[in-house]
């Protein structure tokens, strides 16, 4: 693997070359970048795959949303549609992302939309809104946020910064100097002050920066019809996971605290699920010997099982969902909350 990484540099090079190429257009205003006379919040990281961006999302609806009249918005990854849409109570993952569905489903009071041009996304709907927040688009530099929040997966900190296709950065580490707020996802609980040092070290947040630490904070189980059932898992039970996100270590590390017996169906980020691989799962279910057993996915992988096609074999099925949140390590969440309440409260 690292050997195919040193052959991948030469890419990355140029890769870097063009990106860098494009920021320092935007930096020198060569490239026109957007900023709004309203409260828009981008919630992002720097690298590929999943850093805990739509807990955070989350995190900042249900701050603000009992205030403020709140919209998400989102490109809409691995959707079948084009344009701007705004979500339903109907809309499924094929029509606006896994994501923003989620987020419409946990959120049915709050508006949800998706659009690639997050500009033209905001323009249509700035004027019905108080606060806009921008799901995984710190990259998309046309549009000039007022409020940058960067994340850093703990796990991950200390990989070596390498651009992609060699690494798994979309940007070079520099970028991060257009971050307000900087939180480093994934914690441990127990993180030690030192080690907490060790990470600010590699981080070096500039000056205009401030900096949290975060943890998973897995939720009680719910049915697929979003009902909390009694967690029953002990050290007898075999759990059958099923995930298609980008990082899914530290859910089979939490699950594993619970019990050794867990077999895991693992597929990429945003894969779409498809009648084979739950006829595989109900399969294996069904196969297995044990007394008590059962399914358990992530919110966001809930939403890709309620396609029409899917719907009637996962119904036949014991899925639980597992909610998560997060939870701010040395007592940092006043200090987070004054800080975004701060900063919409200045529009």
């Amino acid at each position: 693997m690292k050997f195919l990484r040193w052959l991948l540099i030469p890419f990355s090079l140029i890769y870097g070359l063009i990106v860098g190429i494009r920021n320092w257009c935007y930096n020198r205003g060569i490239f026109k970048s957007i900023g709004f006379d309203m409260p828009v919040i981008v919630v992002g990281n720097l690298d590929v795959g999943g850093a805990g961006k739509s807990p955070m999302t989350e995190y900042l609806i249900r701050l603000l949303k009992n205030s403020y009249k709140i919209a998400t918005l989102s490109r809409g990854y691995g959707r079948t549609t084009k344009g701007f849409l705004m979500a339903t109570a109907e809309s499924k993952a094929s029509d606006i992302g896994d994501e923003p569905a989620q987020f419409k489903h946990k959120f049915p009071d709050i508006d949800v939309a998706v659009c690639e041009k997050r500009v033209s996304g905001v323009e249509q709907l700035k004027d019905n809104h108080d606060v806009i927040i921008l799901d995984d688009a710190y990259q998309h530099r046309a549009l000039d946020p007022g409020m940058s929040i960067l994340l850093f997966d703990y796990s991950r900190v200390n990989e070596p910064h390498f651009l992609l296709p060699a690494g798994n950065l979309r940007e070079s580490f520099g970028g991060r100097k257009r971050a307000d707020v900087i939180i480093i996802s994934k914690c441990p609980a127990s993180l030690t002050d030192l080690d907490q040092g060790r990470v600010i070290k590699r981080i070096k947040p500039y000056p205009h920066q401030s900096l949290f630490f975060t943890n998973i904070n897995y939720l009680p189980a719910q049915t697929l019809d979003g009902v909390t059932v009694n967690n029953g898992i002990d050290n007898q039970t075999t759990v059958f996971l099923l995930t298609g996100i980008a990082n899914p270590k530290p859910l089979l590390a939490h699950l594993k605290k619970q019990t050794q017996l867990v077999i895991h169906h693992n597929y990429p980020d945003h894969h779409r699920f498809s009648l084979k691989n739950i006829s595989k799962l109900a399969d294996d279910f069904s196969a297995c010997s044990s007394q008590k057993k059962v399914i358990i996915t992530t919110e966001k992988d809930a939403q890709r099982l309620g396609e029409q096609d899917l719907l009637p074999m996962v119904k036949k099925l014991p899925v639980w969902v597992l909610p998560i949140g997060i939870s701010f390590l040395n007592n940092g969440q006043q200090q987070f909350d004054e800080l975004i309440q701060t900063y919409v409260r200045q529009y």
